[in-house]
């Protein structure tokens, strides 16, 4: 037996923190979990670990989990896929942004939806590193000429922090992951895409494309008004997938839903009979226009 459960959107913390509860409430064989915030429940898996109860992180996962409570993890390598976005994207305008210098720099914008969910975080780092890593390897370009700016979550310590950067990578997080706090910080990065020369955006999750396509009419002045401006998405859904369809997006990121749930049941009853599991990566692909429509990436774009 089965019992799916999900709060009602990404900022329901509550929500999902009494649905564990009634979770454990049952004595289940095991839980598969995607943790909005694992600090909020804390209590509950510890409370699972005591009972050994297995769980298995799946999607976002538990990050910061306290030992033991997550025997293993069914999930997309979100820094591998992110990037594979800075891939396409450097594909795009990377002869472009190869041609920046101090006095004229290029500023490429990354919007993530939070500075906590391992998933998100992870996406916002894989982007970053891997753009850096291309600007360095292809571009010809010295860290020297890099600055990466915006939430200090984003910012390692071996981040380039050029005071005088040809390129700037701004990672933005809106106040909240609640949409009109994400299309807020969606319109005020378009208002300064002139004066800043912002060239490509990656959002790395649905909700960010929401703020994106807020603040661009669905997309259309991403054509017309900002078509310098190269954006890739995460995810799908209806309005994401149109976009990419009309070429308003260079593409977006896919992960692998049905197998992010086929291994998530997998593990947690091989967990549940004793078996020893362990993390399982699994996949995520870049689709678009041309490519949205096959057999290997159509049934992975949910509306």
């Amino acid at each position: 037996d089965m019992v799916f459960e999900g709060p009602t959107s990404e900022a329901a913390i509550q929500e999902q923190v009494q649905m564990l509860q009634n979770a454990l409430a049952k004595d289940p064989s095991a839980i598969a979990f995607a943790a909005l915030d694992t600090s909020s429940v804390m209590d509950q898996l510890q409370e699972a670990v005591r009972r050994g109860i297995p769980i298995i992180g799946f999607d976002s996962g538990v990050p910061n989990a306290p030992e033991g409570a997550i025997y293993a993890n069914a999930a997309t390598d979100n820094y591998a896929a992110a990037g594979m976005a800075a891939e396409k994207m450097f594909e795009e305008i990377g002869d472009d942004l190869g041609m920046a210098t101090p006095a004229n720099p290029a500023t490429l914008i990354v919007i993530s939806q939070d500075a906590t969910s391992e998933s998100v975080t992870s996406r916002g780092f894989g982007f970053r590193d891997g753009m850096i890593d291309l600007l360095v390897s292809q571009a010809g370009m010295s860290k020297d000429m890099i600055r990466v700016e915006g939430n200090p979550a984003y910012i390692a310590d071996d981040s380039p922090q050029s005071d005088n950067p040809a390129i700037i990578i701004d990672m933005i997080v809106p106040a909240s992951p609640r949409t009109q706090d994400v299309v807020a910080s969606s319109n005020a990065v378009f208002n300064r895409v002139e004066d800043d020369n912002i060239r490509g955006i990656f959002a790395s999750n649905e909700g960010t494309v929401v703020g994106v396509l807020a603040s661009t009419n669905d997309g259309a002045q991403l054509e017309s008004t900002y078509d310098e401006v190269v954006v890739i998405g995460y995810d799908a859904g209806e309005a994401q997938k149109n976009a990419v369809r009309q070429g308003y997006f260079l593409g977006s990121i896919s992960q692998d839903p049905y197998m992010i749930g086929y291994k998530a049941v997998e593990l947690a009853v091989k967990a549940a009979q004793g078996e020893s599991v362990s993390d399982v990566d699994t996949g995520a692909k870049f689709y678009d226009a041309s490519n949205m429509d096959n057999d290997d990436i159509a049934p992975l774009l949910y509306d």
